[in-house]
Parts: structure tokens; C-alpha cells; sequence
């Protein structure tokens, strides 16, 4: 049991673990892999390499001893890593083995402040963290296998059409190889998608957000090819090795960023292939809320890199959709932008009139780069809008805007 005293040593311990820093998590995750080689199935091996993993870790530790007595701070992010655990078939099996590699690490690391006492009381925080993971993930996949079209850990699809959306963006839609109905998803939630890309050791599991609305027989992801320094293992799969016919192993939606059911007015934002939770969300909206008004906000590079541009032209005339677009370059339409829709440079929301957008009373979602969320989300504060109505997506580990 955790008491007073465990609770104010943990604490006392933060200056420690600040000072180590993500030095703590990397060698946590070094420990890890080499005794438990076959996790590394389950860990995106991408976001360790690049650090992100690591980050993301000890800000989740950090932050747990800082509210260890407050636990109800951290209810947003205990869901958040719950859904993203599920996506990840993450098992009450595997608390205990992360759970003695962390205290390992501590003991490594900080071998003279690592008492016994200050062990005890890690050991007992540890334990009521997983506690709260463990159940709630429970609830996550019992939920999953009860709803119709559900199941709980992987179950196989086949890819049945790949299509082009941008220069960058392919949409992928997948069906069950067993033939029975799939459960449905609230827009805005992803799906976790599991590969084993030619010459890698291990299997890899990455989430995508589901890119159009619920559908009662398969899934549609749209995923961007990620070039960079280092090219996406998936993503590059996903485009040009993955064929139509071949089988992947998906595990039920999941994610805590999706549309709220009221009426109130609708503002999308997102950039590059952040758009994708947005399509699902607008579909929805075109279906079941026709009468809602959507104010879509869309950054990109350049109109080649513009995904679902058709389809928002298209739902914008049969539907009150209000499109708003910012290219960094070669905006094409000089009669859109001398009529006020489309823009050149980065998004500023000062850019459009004070009467264009329902600030006052709309709920907004942001999904795109963390830099990008952050500098909307501090442009929609100063223009009045509350926190509560502000909800956002990142994707990989979470951050914090």
C-alpha cells in the first residue's frame, strides 16, 4: 500500500530524475531490449532510434512523481497511452518485466541516492501506475470484443485497393480475411497496423488514423510516405511493397481525439498528412450532422501535396463545408485567393475576418506537426478561445502543447 511517506520520497526523488534526464529512459530502454530482445516486436524501433521514445518516457515519469498524490492531473494522459497500449497489444504480462528494468535503471544510475527506502517506494508507485494501465486498458479491449465487428488482439485483413490522394499520400483500405462485419470507430481515432517489412528482424506496429468514415466492411488508413534522412520502414512499405491481396494483421481502433456528438459549429485544422483524422471527421459530419457548420483550416506545402482536395471541393458544395487554405508555395488560384480562401505562407488565423469563424462558441480540433498545434493553439487563446475546447492529435509519442 502507498502511503504518505512512499508518496513524499518518490517526490523528494524528481530533482534526480531531472538532472539524469532521458539518459535514464535510454539506458532503461538498452536494459530492456537486451534482456527482452522479442519486445522489440512491439516498441517502434523508428522513435528509439530518433530519441523520441525515450522523450516521451521519462516526461511520463517526471510528470507521475510530480502528481503521484493528484493522480486525477494524469487522467488524461492514462488514457491517452492506454489507447495507444491497445493498439500495441500490450499485455498485463508486460508490466512486471518493464516495471524491474525501470528499478534497475534507477539502481544503476543512481547507485548512492537509490536506497532501500527510496526502492520500496518506486517499487509501490510503479505498481499502482501499472494498476491503473492495467485496468483501464482491460476495459479497452473487453469493450472491443463485446461491441459487434469486435475483437481483441490481432485479427488479419487483406488489402483490397490502394489509391493515390497527393504527391506524398496513399490511402489503403483494408477488409477481413474472415468475411465477418467490423466494429466501428468514433472519427477521429486510429487503427493499429502490424508488418514485417522484407530484411527487418522484427515486426512493426504503427497507428494511422482512420481516413474516412466508419464503414461496416474494412478500414481505410492514408498513410504519407515519409522520406527524411532516415526513410519510414513502414510507410515506404505501405507504398511500394504492400500488394493488393496480401495480408496484414490490424488491431482494433483506437484513441481518445474524436468528434464530439453536438451540434455546436465544427473548426478542423490540421497540416500535411494531419489531415487524415479531419477526412473522417468530415465525412462523418456530411452524413450524420448535415446541418452543422464546419470551418476546415488546411496547411501544406504546395496543391500537389494537398490530400482529399477534390472530395472537400465536393462536400463543400452539397454541404455547409467553409474551406480555408495556406500553401507555402505556388498558391494556383489567384481567383480563390483574391476571393479570400486560400493563402500563401504559414497559417495565421489573423489573416481571415473577425466575423469568419464561429470562435465563440465552436468546439476545435488541431492535428498536424506539435509545432504547427502549438503555434494554432496559442493563436486560438489569444483570440479567446477556452482550453476545453481545444482537443488535439499527436502522432508517435505524445506531447504535450
Amino acid at each position: 500500500m502507498l502511503s504518505q511517506d512512499h508518496i513524499d520520497i518518490v517526490k523528494s526523488t524528481v530533482p534526480l530524475l531531472e538532472t539524469a534526464g532521458t539518459t535514464l529512459t535510454e539506458h532503461f530502454y538498452q536494459r530492456l531490449f537486451r534482456h527482452h530482445p522479442q519486445l522489440q516486436h512491439v516498441f517502434n524501433m523508428s522513435h528509439q532510434h530518433s530519441g523520441r521514445q525515450s522523450f516521451a518516457l521519462f516526461s511520463a515519469i517526471a510528470a507521475y512523481a510530480k502528481h503521484l498524490d493528484t493522480p486525477e492531473v494524469l487522467a488524461d494522459m492514462v488514457e491517452r497511452i492506454a489507447h495507444k497500449h491497445s493498439s500495441l497489444n500490450v499485455r498485463a504480462e508486460h508490466y512486471p518485466i518493464v516495471g524491474h528494468h525501470l528499478i534497475e535503471t534507477l539502481r544503476e544510475l543512481l547507485p548512492q541516492q537509490f536506497t532501500p527506502e527510496v526502492e520500496k517506494a518506486w517499487v509501490l508507485a510503479y505498481q499502482q501506475l501499472a494498476g491503473l494501465f492495467i485496468g483501464r486498458e482491460k476495459a479497452i479491449y473487453q469493450q472491443n470484443e463485446q461491441r459487434l465487428g469486435g475483437w481483441s488482439g490481432p485479427r488479419e485483413f487483406i488489402l483490397v485497393e490502394k489509391r493515390i490522394e497527393s504527391e506524398l499520400v496513399k490511402s489503403l483500405m483494408f477488409e477481413p480475411v474472415d468475411g465477418a462485419p467490423v466494429v466501428d470507430y468514433q472519427p477521429g481515432q486510429y487503427i493499429g497496423i502490424e508488418v514485417q517489412p522484407k530484411g527487418l528482424e522484427y515486426r512493426e506496429i504503427r497507428q494511422y488514423s482512420l481516413s474516412s468514415k466508419p464503414l461496416s466492411h474494412g478500414y481505410q488508413i492514408s498513410v504519407k510516405r515519409e522520406m527524411g534522412d532516415i526513410p519510414g520502414r513502414v510507410s515506404n512499405y505501405l507504398h511500394d511493397d504492400l500488394r493488393l491481396g496480401e495480408q496484414v494483421t490490424l488491431h482494433a481502433p483506437a484513441g481518445d481525439f474524436f468528434l464530439d456528438d453536438s451540434a455546436a459549429p465544427l473548426i478542423l485544422v490540421s497540416a500535411g498528412v494531419g489531415i487524415t483524422p479531419m477526412q473522417s471527421m468530415l465525412e462523418y459530419v456530411a452524413e450524420h450532422q448535415p446541418q452543422r457548420p464546419v470551418f476546415f483550416l488546411h496547411a501544406c506545402e504546395h496543391p500537389a501535396q494537398h490530400s482529399f482536395r477534390r472530395s472537400h471541393q465536393d462536400l463543400a458544395r452539397e454541404s455547409d463545408v467553409n474551406l480555408y487554405t495556406w500553401y507555402r508555395q505556388n498558391a494556383d488560384d489567384p481567383a480563390a485567393i483574391r476571393a479570400g480562401r486560400i493563402y500563401q505562407g504559414m497559417m495565421e488565423l489573423s489573416h481571415l475576418a473577425v466575423d469568419d469563424l464561429p470562435l465563440a462558441h465552436a468546439q476545435v480540433y488541431l492535428c498536424g506537426p506539435t509545432a504547427f498545434m502549438a503555434s494554432i493553439c496559442r493563436q486560438l487563446r489569444a483570440l479567446g478561445v477556452e482550453a476545453q475546447r481545444i482537443h488535439y492529435e499527436v502522432f508517435g509519442p505524445h506531447q504535450t502543447l
